[in-house]
């Protein structure tokens, strides 16, 4: 069965040329252009990625991610398409819980390899991951399931990704440009996306964000993880 990607644009050239690539890569393919219509669409249609713009009519697109990530459960996966240049609404865009982000203007083929992308990221498990626990926080690689405390964590693709990556490779000093490539799948670009998906998920499995327990910065390098568990008896 083909996925089915919701691509969000006011500009119906834009809307159309993404359709197109993304229909000739063997995806489904359902059109907004405005905010409402994205979230009329996205409840109506439950699609496995949203291609959203951030300069939308009415509801923008920094909007329709945040009502869309106040959810509950794992979540779309979102990507947020942004002017080039405005690194603060990139910034804002992965704050909010966009999952990846291409900057207009852009490479159509390029969309439809990121969109793959994350899609692979989200799609069925095809080789047995172990379970990762440590102490009350377990992830399940093949259910794409998180919980801490026994409660299910709101994850994004990328937060979840980054998360499963940081267990896996505990006590390793992991420098952002290996996190970018590893979890990203990108050999260049902005490394304060780690950083912000960092933060966000230090938000999610931290009892204190400003002193992390398990997400360690190694200044001058990126992070470490340190598993809690052997340390209250887990």
């Amino acid at each position: 069965m083909a996925t089915s990607v919701l691509v969000v644009d006011d500009d119906p050239t834009v809307s159309d040329v993404v359709r197109r690539y993304l229909e000739h890569a063997g995806h489904r393919v359902v059109l907004a252009a405005d905010g409402q219509a994205a979230l009329d669409a996205y409840a109506r249609e439950r699609p496995d990625l949203i291609i959203l713009d951030l300069m939308l009519p009415g509801v923008d697109g920094l909007e329709v991610a945040r009502r869309l990530r106040a959810e509950p459960g794992p979540g779309v996966p979102i990507i947020m398409l942004t002017a080039l240049g405005e690194e603060v609404d990139r910034i804002v865009g992965l704050q909010v819980g966009a999952d990846d982000y291409v900057t207009k203007p852009f490479s159509p083929r390029e969309l439809v390899l990121r969109a793959q992308s994350v899609l692979r990221r989200t799609g069925p498990q095809t080789v047995p991951v172990a379970v990762l626990a440590d102490g009350d926080l377990v992830v399940d690689p093949v259910r794409r399931t998180a919980h801490l405390g026994g409660r299910e964590l709101a994850l994004t693709v990328r937060e979840f990704d980054l998360l499963a990556y940081l267990m896996a490779h505990p006590h390793e000093a992991l420098r952002r440009a290996q996190l970018l490539e590893s979890v990203w799948g990108w050999t260049f670009g902005d490394q304060s996306t780690v950083t912000v998906h960092v933060r966000r998920l230090r938000e999610k499995i931290e009892p204190d964000p400003a002193m992390p327990q398990r997400i360690h910065t190694v200044w001058g390098v990126g992070y470490r993880y340190e598993p809690v568990g052997a340390a209250d008896g887990a």
